[in-house]
């Protein structure tokens, strides 16, 4: 997290950078897991927390997304 302030990049909450920190790369995100620090540990996760975890990623794709048209329309109506 940049400025440790569990905001990720931009202020968009935790899960939203491309996982070059301590605690995304090489621990299994990206796979439903590595959820945090957990170092080798992953326990089994339920369908429930799954389903959380996707929501949550789908929610901040979208944001990700509105900002991208923003931009694109902002280009658009600049000469």
């Amino acid at each position: 997290m940049p400025r440790f302030d569990r905001m990720g990049p931009g202020g968009l909450g935790p899960r939203t950078g491309k996982g070059f920190g301590p605690c995304g790369y090489g621990s299994g995100r990206g796979m439903g897991y590595g959820r945090g620090c957990d170092w080798g540990y992953r326990a089994p996760i339920t369908n429930q927390q799954e389903k959380e975890i996707l929501t949550e990623d789908m929610g901040a794709l979208q944001k990700e997304i509105e900002v991208i048209k923003a931009r694109i329309k902002e280009l658009g109506s600049k000469k």
